[in-house]
């Protein structure tokens, strides 16, 4: 079954993208030894500031165009040979298999992306890279709810948590991704009873984004939700009253997938099949994957680094003692159509 979001970028969104650029810009030169062009679905400071820092130690220039995963991926299509696309980063290891299953992406043998980058976090070709790690779990009502109440990612589907979760739509890549992960680990049949334990129930129909899940336990719509850890650490650690609010009653729970731990999934990102700049590429994706860039996005981003060599900094590390599932998050993108299906037919909308 096609999912919805291949239709969309390989049909609706090829017209819309022409004029996709930082600041509308138009398309970059093909080739310039000084300049690497990023194609970026990240949209954050942190990552803003990493890439300052990039020029500043090696020179070259970073020529950001920005859009969200879908819209890059059919320009870059769209753009074929001559697309002179370097580098597409982006969130989710299922938009990077997109990617990478158009064509998009090429092989980077390096020895620092491999040392720096575990195996399960990267293509097992090397078309891409994680470098950043985010948490997909539970916040929980404290005040009616037991950690312990959702220790594992069955109970948030068991019949304790009847009408009382809130969780966005299907089709985002996010939950795609999970019950991606759940196939690999339990097979169709009990991820499928899994999907309609979850539309049993929800408390509302998906709606909004993780925050919005966030913000509506709070507001006793609901008993927990599922949300990316970093959506949780930033309302806790910014500046937002209302958010901080929030939080006081609000928690996050880390459930365990077979007992092995958390579902995790990564920002990434790899070098585009026809780089006019390749040699820039590989040295812009190699800093990103050094304990300084990392630190940095962990820091503004609250995400957790990729390398188990970088510890979590300030606020982000009060939210790290887990432990994450060690499954190959290669493997998400090759189960989203099955993921997509099954989520359809449980009517997870």
């Amino acid at each position: 079954m096609q999912m919805r979001t291949n239709v969309i970028f390989s049909v609706a969104m090829a017209a819309l993208v022409a004029a996709c650029g930082q600041n509308g810009s138009t398309t970059p030169d093909k080739a310039d030894a000084g300049v690497v062009n990023l194609y970026t679905a990240r949209h954050y400071d942190a990552d803003k500031a990493v890439h300052a820092r990039f020029t500043e130690v090696t020179g070259i220039r970073v020529n950001t165009i920005e859009g969200n995963a879908d819209q890059l991926i059919a320009r870059m299509t769209s753009e074929g040979a001559a697309s002179p696309a370097d580098l597409f980063v982006t969130a989710d290891a299922g938009a990077l298999w997109r990617a990478q299953n158009a064509n998009l992406l090429q092989p980077t043998t390096s020895r620092a992306l491999n040392a720096a980058i575990p195996a399960n976090l990267r293509d097992p070709e090397g078309r891409w890279f994680g470098l950043s790690r985010r948490a997909r779990i539970v916040a929980y009502d404290s005040t009616r709810v037991q950690p312990a109440d959702v220790d594992t990612y069955e109970e948030i589907a068991s019949p304790r948590f009847r009408g009382r979760l809130c969780v966005r739509s299907a089709d985002h890549v996010y939950n795609l991704s999970l019950v991606g992960a759940l196939i690999e680990a339990w097979g169709p049949a009990k991820t499928a009873q899994w999907t309609r334990g979850i539309v049993a129930n929800m408390a509302r129909p998906p709606e909004g984004g993780d925050r919005d899940q966030i913000r509506a336990v709070n507001a006793g719509v609901c008993e927990i939700a599922l949300t990316n850890s970093y959506y949780y650490i930033r309302m806790a650690s910014g500046d937002d009253a209302a958010d901080l609010e929030v939080t006081t009653k609000v928690k996050l729970a880390f459930p365990s997938l077979d007992g092995q731990g958390s579902h995790v999934n990564i920002s990434g990102g790899g070098v585009a099949a026809n780089a006019p700049n390749r040699a820039n590429a590989v040295r812009l994706l190699e800093f990103l994957a050094t304990p300084e860039a990392q630190t940095m996005v962990s820091a503004g981003n609250n995400e957790y680094p990729a390398s188990p060599n970088v510890p979590a900094p300030p606020p982000t590390d009060a939210y790290a003692d887990f432990t994450a599932h060690p499954m190959s998050v290669a493997t998400y993108g090759l189960r989203q159509a099955e993921a997509q299906s099954l989520m359809s037919a449980a009517g997870w909308r």
